[in-house]
Parts: structure tokens; C-alpha cells; sequence
């Protein structure tokens, strides 16, 4: 296959990229005008409300901040592309045109940091502002493109593709796709497949690798070719034991629950001992750490109950108490933090 080809991923799929780039339509008013750079006033203004209000795009950029506690750097990575694309769509409406910018990214930092939930958002914020068809996202590890034996590779890899094509390909631990000290591993004809539809469909697919930032960047190390075609390097940062405890009250109260007030304190104790163990996980570690908490508060009750207690009240079944949080095996230095 020649370097400029492009996999064959079955019917349906083989329309120009300029249709497939859905930049929305010159305005009808602009529609006949030969040459916008010159022929149009500098001075002529553009509808911005419109063009904001169409896209609902602020709606978009709002859930994510709600979603996410911290992470600014993230968010302003994010807002930049959002900029882009809303700057570019207006450039559009007014006949002035431009190619679609290159928008594959590697999002690196450690377990539970939102880097899922930000290729969601991120999807949207590309389907909204019209750069993918459909801004859906298609989560896949090595086991989804790479198979076990000869020719199982290419079929599981466009089978992928083809799933994800006008939306967001989303590759956690992507460094695992291709084992480089194995010249046997099949994962090099999946990544020679990426790398020919990450140029010649980019304004058709987004790709995301996700992982660990030293092993993203021994990848691309070794894959000639694969770091020039990703466009955003967007690093995700841990959380700081408050940001934390910011978004453990946001989970409790997502779930209708509340922390009584010393047990706040108890929590924020909790996340300090829990974070110097192994296997933390950020916001991850955090919902299990809530989960089990749920577990410990509803079995308190059923203790009550289960001793002549049928007294009840809805401030029990809200309430998360210290007594709770201080029965977990992290105050007790568990070996396996994981399940206390």
C-alpha cells in the first residue's frame, strides 16, 4: 500500500473529504462573492450570537467544567480548539476558507484524571462546531485492533475504524498497540493502518492516545512518523488531596448523599493516608473509596435495624458519619487498599 493510500474500510465510506468536513455552508449573502479577501470591507461584521447560539457550544465547554473539578490547563486546551473551530465556522459563513486543522491528540497522566470523560466532551465540542459528522467516541484498547494470528489484524483494526469514522477514536494505554522488541507482533500493521488514516482522514476521524507519559513518549519515540501527526500534547496532572475532596462532594451529592461534618474531616484524613498506598487512582480511587463508604453506611443501618431499631429517619439514609469513614482498612495500614 502506497504511503498516500487509504485503507479500503468498506462501502459508505468513500465520499471526498470535503464533504465529510462538515464546516457549515456560506452564507447565502457572501454565496457569489469571488475572492472574501479582497472583495469584502474588513469593516463588515459577522454574526457572533448566531454563531455561538447555533452551536450551543457554550453549553458544552460548561459541562465540562462541571464535570471536572480542577484541571484548568485541560479545560484551556480544550477552549482553545473550541476557539478555532468557532472562529473558523464564522470565517466560513462569510466564503473565507481554510484547511481543516489537524486535531489528533495524546492525552498522558496517571489513572482517574478525567482523561475519558475529556475525549467525551471533546467529541461534542467537535461535532458541535462542526469538524466530525457525529463526534460519537469508540474507547478501544491493543485487544480491539491487534489479533492473535496472521490476517486477524487488518479485519479487527478497519472494523474499528469504521466504527469510529465522524467521531473520536479513543486508544487508552495506546503504547501497547505495538510491542517494537517483537518484530513478530502484529500490531505494527495496525499502527502502519492509524498512521495512513490519521493523515488522510483527519478531517474525517480524531484520534486520542491515552497513557502514562513516559511510556506515550518511548512510543513515539519509536514509531517514526506518529508524533508529527498528533497535533495537541495535553498532559492531565493529579489531583491535590482538596481537589479531591472537592470532587468526592460532588459524587456525594450527585447521589443524594452528605457527609456530616466530621466526617468531612475524617474523608480529607482518608484521602491523604490513601494517596501514599498503592494502586491510588485519583477520581477513581475516590468513587470506589464513596462506593465502599455507601456499603459501610448502609450496613450501620441495617445493624440498627436488625437490633429492635425501626426508627428511621432521612437524615439516616442521607448521612455519611466519621464512624463510617474511620472503619476502612486504610487507617489500619491494609495491604490491599483496594477493597478497605
Amino acid at each position: 500500500m502506497s504511503a498516500d493510500a487509504r485503507p479500503s474500510l468498506g462501502p459508505g465510506l468513500d465520499e471526498p473529504v470535503e464533504d465529510r468536513f462538515g464546516r457549515g455552508p456560506v452564507d447565502e449573502h457572501f454565496a457569489g462573492v469571488e475572492d472574501p479577501l479582497a472583495d469584502l470591507p474588513d469593516d463588515l461584521l459577522v454574526d457572533v450570537a448566531h454563531a455561538v447560539r447555533d452551536t450551543t457550544i457554550r453549553e458544552v465547554l460548561d459541562r465540562l467544567d462541571s464535570d471536572l473539578v480542577a484541571l484548568h490547563e485541560v479545560k484551556r486546551r480544550v477552549q482553545e480548539v473550541a476557539a478555532l473551530l468557532l472562529v473558523d465556522r464564522m470565517r466560513r459563513k462569510i466564503g473565507l476558507d481554510s484547511e481543516p486543522p489537524t486535531l489528533h491528540m495524546s492525552f498522558t497522566g496517571n489513572p482517574g484524571t478525567g482523561k475519558t470523560t475529556v475525549a467525551q466532551r471533546m467529541g461534542e465540542v467537535l461535532h458541535k462546531l462542526g469538524y466530525l459528522r457525529r463526534g460519537h467516541v469508540v474507547s478501544v484498547t491493543r485487544d480491539d485492533l491487534v489479533g492473535q494470528y496472521v490476517g486477524h489484524t487488518a479485519p479487527k483494526t478497519r472494523e474499528v475504524l469504521k466504527r469510529a469514522m465522524g467521531g473520536v477514536l479513543f486508544i487508552d494505554e495506546a503504547y501497547h498497540i505495538y510491542r517494537v522488541d517483537n518484530e513478530r507482533d502484529y500490531g505494527q500493521e495496525t499502527i502502519e493502518m492509524l498512521l495512513q488514516i490519521m493523515e488522510n482522514d483527519r478531517a474525517d476521524l480524531v484520534v486520542i492516545m491515552a497513557g502514562y507519559k513516559d511510556k506515550i513518549d518511548r512510543f513515539f519515540s519509536d514509531v517514526p512518523g506518529l508524533s508529527s501527526r498528533i497535533g495537541h500534547h495535553i498532559d492531565f496532572p493529579d489531583y491535590r488531596p482538596d481537589e479531591l475532596m472537592d470532587i468526592a462532594r460532588v459524587m456525594v451529592g450527585r447521589q443524594q448523599y452528605r457527609f456530616a461534618p466530621e466526617a468531612e474531616e475524617a474523608f480529607r484524613d482518608y484521602l491523604v493516608r490513601r494517596m501514599q498506598q498503592p494502586r491510588f487512582a485519583n477520581g477513581r480511587s475516590v468513587r470506589n473509596a464513596l462506593d465502599r463508604l455507601r456499603m459501610r453506611h448502609a450496613n450501620r443501618l441495617w445493624d440498627a435495624i436488625d437490633g429492635g431499631d425501626d426508627k428511621v429517619s432521612k437524615g439516616d439514609l442521607v448521612t455519611i458519619t466519621a464512624d463510617d469513614i474511620h472503619a476502612s482498612r486504610v487507617f489500619h495500614f491494609a495491604r490491599d487498599p483496594e477493597t478497605s
